[in-house]
Formats: C-alpha cells, sequence, structure tokens
C-alpha cells in the first residue's frame, strides 16, 4: 500500500528533478497516454499537453481528416513538428500519438528535452479500450485485432527504449497515475545518484 508520506516523497523528488523537461508518455493507442496524463499532471501541478490535440489545432483538421486527405506520411510530417514544437515548453505532461515515439528524430528531441515513460499494455485490454471508439484512423480495417498485434510486434521494441516502463493495467486511472509517479521519482532519484 502507497502511503501518503511516499507519495509527498515522490512528488518532492519530480519538482526537485524535472528542471525544465517534459514528462512525455509513450505507447499505443489505448495504453492510457491521455487519461493517466492528465491525472499524472495534476498531481504535479504541471500543465498536461496531448499531441494529438495540438496536431488538430495546428491543421484544423481532425486526426481521421488529415488521414484521409493527406496520409498517414504527412500527418507523421506534421506530428514531428508539433512534437518538437511542444518539448520546447517544459516542464510539463506531454502525451504524444502512437507513432510519434517510432520517428527516430522526435525519440532523439524526447531524449535531450524529456524523460520518456512507455505505457506497455497487452493487447486484449488494449482492444477493449479502442473498441469504444471508433475515430482511430489505423483500426478502420477489417481485422482491427490483427492489425494492432501487428503494431504491437513492430512497435514494442522501440517502445522498450523508452526511459522508464509502466505496465498499463485494467485498474482505475489514479492508481495507474500513481504507479507513473512513482516510477518517474524513482528515474529521477537514480539520475541524481548517478
Amino acid at each position: 500500500m502507497v502511503t501518503e508520506t511516499t507519495i509527498d516523497a515522490n512528488l518532492e523528488a519530480i519538482r526537485n528533478g524535472i528542471g525544465v523537461r517534459s514528462l512525455v508518455l509513450v505507447g499505443l493507442m489505448g495504453a492510457g497516454k491521455s487519461a493517466i496524463g492528465r491525472k499524472v499532471a495534476l498531481s504535479l501541478d504541471l500543465p498536461f499537453v496531448d499531441a494529438d490535440t495540438e496536431i488538430e489545432k495546428s491543421a484544423k483538421y481532425t486526426i481521421k481528416e488529415i488521414f484521409e486527405h493527406y496520409g498517414e506520411d504527412e500527418f507523421r510530417r506534421l506530428e514531428e513538428r508539433v512534437v518538437q514544437r511542444l518539448l520546447k515548453n517544459g516542464p510539463q505532461v506531454l502525451a504524444t500519438g502512437g507513432g510519434a515515439f517510432m520517428n527516430p528524430q522526435t525519440r532523439e528531441r524526447i531524449g535531450r528535452r524529456g524523460v520518456s515513460i512507455w505505457l506497455s499494455a497487452e493487447l486484449d485490454l488494449l482492444m477493449q479500450r479502442v473498441s469504444r471508439k471508433q475515430t482511430r484512423p489505423l483500426l478502420r480495417q477489417p481485422d482491427p485485432r490483427g492489425t494492432m498485434a501487428n503494431l504491437i510486434d513492430v512497435r514494442y521494441p522501440i517502445y522498450a527504449l523508452a526511459d522508464i516502463e509502466v505496465p498499463s493495467r485494467d485498474v482505475t486511472k489514479d492508481q495507474m497515475a500513481e504507479d507513473v509517479i512513482a516510477a518517474f521519482a524513482s528515474h529521477l532519484q537514480k539520475e541524481k545518484a548517478a
């Protein structure tokens, strides 16, 4: 059981160690990056920024419309530019889209200006979560489960390059936020000791 003292110590470690960096959440759609990110930001008294929302503001189109009108390649170029701009605004909690961390330049920038946290999740949990929304362009396929399984195969080895991994579980958002904060605090304390 996490005590109030532990939570306070974690928050203090983060406030003392984050500097101007961003806490950057990475992972597949449905892992909880936005929902958990909002809770983490609230607990840390930091701004929360969702890269996908910022992309839509910048393009004046929904992500679905960007994919339909311009294709995935153009979306990825826009995503790279937006994430690069957002990383200049730390400290903050930044939730990235599922493909952002796949871009080597974006990964390198996150490494310089942030701490990456991979919210890893099992296929069944991801499918349970994403099936609630019909707004996922990459899953508008005859076999969304097969598509998600392929994304896991391709992306998980890259996500594993993140600074921290926190398994996404079927628990409350508050519990997941506590898990992220504890892992982040531990990482910052190790940095300080190194």
